[in-house]
């Protein structure tokens, strides 16, 4: 049962296994299905087990955590699962058509050709069908992106757990952003912009940019702050609202979003199923040991990630002025 499993420093160390999947070995979730408990993971039902509430009006302080050396284990975690979130509430998730994992800093990318011959000809009897070509390309590095935490015990234990998982979020958010920022790069270094009409971003330049998706339905549409205020001021946007998620949407059904790493002279457009992978060489990192030790002048975050544009076709961007 979970409240008599032991937690230690080690389960953050187990080869090809997460803490989390530690912990599900050892207190599987498939027991605990029509009670009360089945609606928490293994680590939701660890703070339970210890009484740690990190939400709500009687959300309990940081030094919670640490009352005992085995609730102490737990609080790796949660940093890891805050900053986690705070990535995920960026627009990095809106990026990307599959994410894949290796335990490396590079792995190999693929081309596809298609030059064999148009999907709407027919073959004649006898004849061979057209290919689509396959073939190993070079390698994808996989950059690291962290940021170090520094703050001293005294000055976070006193401070609620919720309003402490905020900052977390924040710093995961803004790492994801810069991660963001490199898919962008990623998707306009693969395509050639078409050139907008004037020196100003207009209507008919994001028709222009629908029009670029022939075998793909464009979906996204990504641009600076900025450009993405021009759109909205736009005649075309006056009578639009959110849709059900809150997001903005173009007449022609695209979600727009905003990233501040674009410049203005950059409208992106991409079929978000088909247009670029994602690629972890890790997950993200903590020194867990140092926090559960409240050494918390030095922490480092990290993760290893990389991009490779997927199907022509599926991305296209504006080029706005010379």
């Amino acid at each position: 049962m979970y409240d008599s499993v032991k937690l230690e420093k080690g389960m953050y160390h187990l080869a090809n296994r997460s803490f989390t999947q530690a912990l599900e070995d050892a207190d599987p979730s498939a027991q605990y299905a029509g009670t009360e408990l089945g609606a928490l993971d293994a680590y939701e039902r660890q703070l339970k087990r210890f009484g740690i509430r990190v939400s709500g009006a009687d959300c309990d302080t940081v030094e919670k955590f640490f009352t005992t050396t085995e609730s102490a284990v737990l609080f790796p975690e949660f940093v890891r699962r805050a900053i986690r979130k705070g990535m995920e509430e960026s627009i990095l998730p809106e990026l990307t058509a599959a994410s894949s994992g290796v335990r490396a800093s590079s792995c190999k990318g693929f081309s596809i050709d298609e030059t064999d011959g148009a999907y709407s000809a027919a073959t004649a009897e006898g004849f061979s069908l057209k290919k689509t070509v396959i073939t190993e390309s070079d390698a994808i590095p996989l950059d690291k992106y962290g940021r170090l935490i520094s703050a001293s015990y005294e000055t976070i234990r006193q401070q609620r757990i919720d309003v402490f998982a905020v900052m977390l979020r924040a710093v995961g958010h803004k790492l994801a952003g810069a991660i963001a920022g490199k898919a962008l790069a990623v998707i306009k270094a693969a395509v050639t912009p078409v050139q907008a009409a004037s020196s100003t971003l207009a209507y008919g330049d994001l028709a222009n940019l629908y029009g670029q998706f022939s075998d793909y339905d464009l979906t996204t549409v990504i641009a600076s702050p900025a450009n993405v205020a021009a759109i909205l001021a736009m005649t075309e946007m006056r009578d639009r609202t959110l849709d059900a998620q809150g997001q903005v949407r173009l007449p022609f059904g695209a979600k727009l979003l905003k990233d501040a790493s674009l410049d203005n002279k950059t409208v992106i457009g991409i079929s978000r199923d088909f247009a670029l992978a994602c690629i972890t060489g890790s997950d993200l990192l903590l020194e867990s040991d140092r926090l559960i030790d409240c050494q918390l002048d030095r922490i480092a975050v990290s993760v290893r990630i990389g991009f490779q544009p997927l199907m022509d076709g599926a991305a296209a961007a504006i080029k706005i002025g010379s």
